[in-house]
């Protein structure tokens, strides 16, 4: 009751000397407990001085009661001849450059509330200084937005200190408005490059706070009928950057650029890769400027190599890029990992779109399927209910490769031709060889395993096997689907009854022998 009691009457203290202050200028100086008060140690204390500040400059604004123009010194002012009014407007002016300053620091106090608030507050000035301008135009119909004050937020938002994920969630709400969303592409490309500018070390929690604020910037897929903007203006003209959709584009390329060009934590990699196809790409004004990163992130290899694919297979499909080594690549990626990472179902699934076109030659299909065949020895029976129709299909697409299962005599393993450690499928010899581990893999002890790999002892039809359902298979699934199969009646295979563990009356174990 006294806590409450205290930050009550402190409000209304608060009160007070708003009123004072916007009944009189006489009363200017009470602006100073106000500001004071931000400084609290009570987060309750300080949200109330927030609110208080929000009216006291928020009437100001709209009162055009803060100086309009390039800010001058105050102390070159206050020593000046200028008029009362001007004076006033001046000092206000400065006093309402150190709330923002301050309200700015708060961005990264330990209560979220008080930094929820801080934020609500400064976009409401933004909003207002946009109506209101604190600058003068340079010719009528002239576009402005307070970019100093919104890049004082972003410079918040983006701490390399403070990790901003709850708080950049807030800010998202922002994003839908076009003019907000333009200017915080602008102002985060800024902000990314003066926080990198002569550090040896940039720490992860920037890149963590940039990464969640590049991410959560949308832009449409086509141009909208009206502007929708944060900050009001009586008629957006056709001249201004902010209103078209071509200039987003340009602005959201140079702010992923301008990420991209830093060595980014591995983390942060895969979640820019795991986005770039579908969020991204598409938004590029050239998408074919994200061909270093790509093909860079494409030879790190790992987790890094099949996540690149994605955006790779785009910029090859889509935008005619020519990636000489692509193939031989992808040929390398297949190691034993591949059947157990997370990413195993996209990657099959590229996989087999860049591996469908019948124009590969035979030679570079033939050591695709030898080399998942090797590695299908040793593969979970998941991974291979999967593999193996995959390798089927790629027979079905090419038959200048059915040779591989046309030689019943063919090599085993201690004379097959095919290396399975080299690198360039041009060289590994695989079209010599045939695919003797299908054959092997017949007497697997799973079923459904050696009934996959006989299906290359029939006739292969030219329709393929649809692989989609299986390449999100489980071992957990696996093994549903064996229990759910009805099982005929059991065959006895004993016809003398045992009395014992070890065949004898009496031991501890003859109970549960017992027919009864």
């Amino acid at each position: 009751m006294e806590a409450d009691g205290g930050t009550g009457g402190r409000g209304r203290a608060l009160g007070r000397l708003l009123e004072a202050v916007l009944a009189s200028r006489g009363e200017a100086n009470a602006v100073f407990d106000i500001l004071a008060a931000l400084q609290a140690e009570h987060p309750e204390e300080i949200q109330e001085a927030i609110r208080t500040c929000s009216r006291l400059f928020g009437a100001l604004l709209e009162r055009a009661e803060l100086f309009v123009g390039r800010l001058p010194s105050e102390e070159a002012v206050m020593a000046g001849s200028q008029g009362a009014t001007r004076k006033y407007k001046v000092w206000m002016r400065h006093r309402y450059v150190s709330c923002c300053c301050r309200l700015a620091e708060l961005l990264a106090h330990p209560s979220f509330r008080v930094r929820e608030l801080a934020l609500g507050t400064l976009m409401k000035f933004v909003q207002l200084e946009g109506s209101h301008p604190l600058e003068k135009p340079k010719w009528e119909g002239h576009y402005l937005f307070p970019r100093e004050l919104f890049k004082l937020v972003l410079e918040g938002l983006l701490s390399p200190e403070e990790d901003h994920a709850l708080l950049l969630s807030q800010f998202q709400g922002y994003l839908e408005y076009d003019d907000i969303r333009y200017h915080t592409m602008q102002a985060a490309t800024g902000v990314m490059a003066r926080v990198t500018d002569g550090r040896a070390e940039v720490p992860l929690t920037f890149w963590n706070n940039a990464f969640t604020l590049l991410s959560a910037v949308s832009l449409p897929h086509q141009e909208g009928s009206s502007p929708n903007f944060f900050v009001k203006h009586t008629g957006p003209s056709d001249k201004w950057k902010v209103v078209h959709l071509k200039e987003h584009r340009k602005a959201f390329q140079l702010m992923w650029l301008s990420f991209l060009q830093y060595k980014l934590p591995i983390s942060l990699c895969k979640k820019v890769l795991l986005t770039m196809h579908e969020s991204i790409l598409p938004h590029l004004a050239q998408p074919t400027l994200m061909t270093d990163f790509l093909t860079g992130a494409y030879d790190v290899g790992g987790a890094i190599s099949l996540l690149a694919l994605n955006g790779l297979f785009i910029l090859i499909h889509k935008h005619n890029l020519e990636y000489p080594d692509f193939y031989q690549k992808l040929y390398s990626l297949l190691d034993p990992s591949v059947f157990h990472v997370k990413y195993r179902a996209r990657f099959f699934h590229l996989a087999d779109l860049f591996l469908s076109s019948s124009h590969l030659p035979a030679y570079l299909v033939a050591a695709f399927a030898k080399r998942l065949s090797r590695l299908a020895l040793t593969a979970p029976p998941e991974a291979l209910l999967m593999v193996l129709p995959f390798i089927c299909n790629l027979l079905r697409r090419h038959p200048a490769c059915r040779v591989l299962v046309h030689r019943p005599q063919g090599p085993e393993l201690d004379v097959d031709p095919y290396d399975p450690e080299e690198q360039d499928p041009a060289k590994s010899h695989a079209l010599e060889s045939s695919l003797w581990e299908l054959q092997a893999l017949q007497r697997h002890y799973h079923p459904e395993v050696s009934k996959a790999a006989s299906v290359i002892n029939q006739v292969l039809c030219v329709p393929e096997a649809s692989i989609a359902p299986l390449l999100e298979l489980t071992p957990y699934e696996v093994f549903e689907q064996d229990l759910k199969k009805k099982v005929p009646e059991p065959v006895p295979l004993e016809f003398i009854p045992p009395v014992g563990l070890l065949g004898r009356q009496g031991e501890p174990c003859a109970q549960y022998f017992s027919l009864s």
